[in-house]
């Protein structure tokens, strides 16, 4: 396969050979594409093919609809792909009722064994990724970018190429996104003119963010974590923390100090969210708040038996509904968590979650979009001006001082954008009117990988170490790498 390679050079460089290996689909023609067929049969299959398509979304829809209002648990997914096979045979006989009926003024009947294969296209098309299959499976990709026809990936080790289109058309692709986001997590997701904007998770852990009608093409983000379970260990091993680092990070997890993992996009923040819950004891008891399940916490029932993930939840067509991460995080309170954990902390769920975390859920932690460990205080205060309480930034700070213990921020290091280091880490130690008083612990080294920077205070010294820390290690170090 033929790669566009980005290189620093030029905007767009043919290679070949040069990116990872993906593996082409090699797509049979469809009914529509085979040679010899008249005018007026092709137009037949495309209106079977268009009827048997809104018949299962229409029905499997409103099935999912009836079986929540009933309390009935969801359909697996051999279920559902019964049903929906069900559903597209019974709408295969109803249309080809209504173009015999019709067979004067244009209609036409479909042959037996295309309709068939239709009824097979289609289910392919609604329980399988279709052109996203490939790239899905290429593990050496990290995201993917689609902008129309135009596929750009994003490889683990940085590099950047342009594929082929995923989709024959922007129509092809706007129903392949409105399929998979109408059966993603625990309810439907809608993707058209009046939900323009959607977010979802696939079934493999891919996060998708797409746009349709407020841009002149659709547009398809997807953001797969390479490390969907994680240990501080294995942190370390790919270079993310050190040794001392890592000692330091699972004693703040078991002291149950309150954590604030901070740093740009896709920087990492939830695979070392991942990597600090990892030390947490399996006998506790979680809550885990996302717009978009991610964190996936929940899936290692031996790690962490006993976690419960909530995710926001979109108003509906007439615009009601909707649960936001701020209504989950009170909710996560009267859940008797042992710690609240918050995906990421965007807006004015952060009076909220400061609440939990300064009254008796010590441990909680949570991500957030920051360019700086300094900065993450910031960009709390001007979170939580959003919230209805309309707190001032003294009270905020206030608020924040007592309830957050550590910020942990990531960047990347200056030999190798490709890597992700924990580059700086912040104690919190008070509030003065509009500035909260921190001490960076662990400071940018000259790479910047953190190095040891402030001391830490005398009794913060003590609660670690009661919590396995070894500050030994830290004087042991041999530049920054202690294997």
């Amino acid at each position: 396969m033929t790669h566009a390679n980005f290189g620093a050079s030029s905007p767009i460089a043919s290679a070949n050979g040069t990116g990872p290996h993906l593996h082409t689909t090699q797509h049979m023609p469809g009914p529509t594409q085979i040679p010899g067929r008249q005018e007026g049969e092709v137009a037949a299959i495309e209106r079977l093919r268009q009827h048997l398509r809104h018949e299962l979304s229409s029905q499997l829809s409103q099935r999912v609809s009836a079986d929540e209002a009933a309390g009935r648990p969801p359909m697996d997914g051999l279920g559902r792909r019964q049903l929906a096979e069900a559903i597209l045979t019974d709408a295969a006989e109803a249309h080809a009722q209504a173009e015999l009926h019709n067979s004067g003024t244009g209609g036409m009947l479909v042959p037996p064994g295309v309709e068939q294969k239709l009824i097979r296209q289609v289910l392919d098309e609604i329980f399988g990724l279709a052109g996203l299959e490939p790239l899905l499976a290429d593990t050496d990709i990290e995201n993917i970018n689609i902008n129309g026809d135009r596929v750009f990936i994003k490889c683990a080790d940085g590099r950047r190429h342009r594929l082929p289109p995923v989709a024959g058309s922007d129509t092809e692709l706007i129903e392949l996104i409105r399929d998979l986001a109408a059966r993603s997590g625990v309810e439907e997701r809608r993707f058209d003119r009046g939900s323009p904007i959607v977010n979802f998770q696939l079934p493999g852990g891919e996060r998708v963010s797409a746009v349709m009608a407020v841009t002149a093409r659709p547009s398809v983000s997807i953001r797969r974590h390479r490390f969907t379970t994680v240990t501080l260990a294995e942190l370390r091993k790919n270079g993310t923390i050190d040794l001392a680092l890592e000692s330091f990070l699972a004693a703040l997890v078991r002291a149950k100090r309150n954590i604030l993992v901070t740093g740009g996009t896709a920087i990492g923040k939830t695979t070392l969210l991942r990597g600090l819950a990892s030390a947490i004891p399996p006998w506790e008891r979680l809550i885990t708040i996302e717009d978009v399940f991610e964190l996936g916490l929940q899936e290692d029932a031996d790690a962490h038996p006993d976690v419960v993930a909530l995710q926001a939840r979109e108003p509906n067509i007439e615009g009601q509904g909707a649960i936001s991460l701020s209504d989950l995080v009170w909710q996560s309170l009267r859940m008797s968590p042992d710690r609240v954990i918050v995906g990421e902390v965007r807006g004015p769920e952060v009076i909220p979650l400061t609440n939990a975390m300064s009254m008796g859920n010590d441990g909680s932690m949570g991500t957030l979009h920051s360019s700086s460990s300094q900065g993450a205080f910031t960009k709390l205060a001007a979170y939580a001006v959003q919230g209805p309480e309309r707190l001032p930034m003294e009270a905020t700070n206030l608020l924040v001082a007592a309830a957050l213990h550590f910020v942990v921020h990531l960047d990347k290091p200056r030999e190798d954008s490709s890597k992700r280091v924990v580059s700086s880490v912040r104690e919190v130690v008070g509030a003065e009117a509009a500035q909260i008083i921190s001490n960076e612990v662990w400071r940018p080294g000259p790479d910047l990988r953190a190095v040891p920077g402030a001391p830490l205070r005398t009794d913060t010294v003590d609660l670690l170490v009661g919590s396995g820390y070894d500050p030994e290690l830290v004087e042991r170090r041999d530049g920054w790498w202690t294997p």
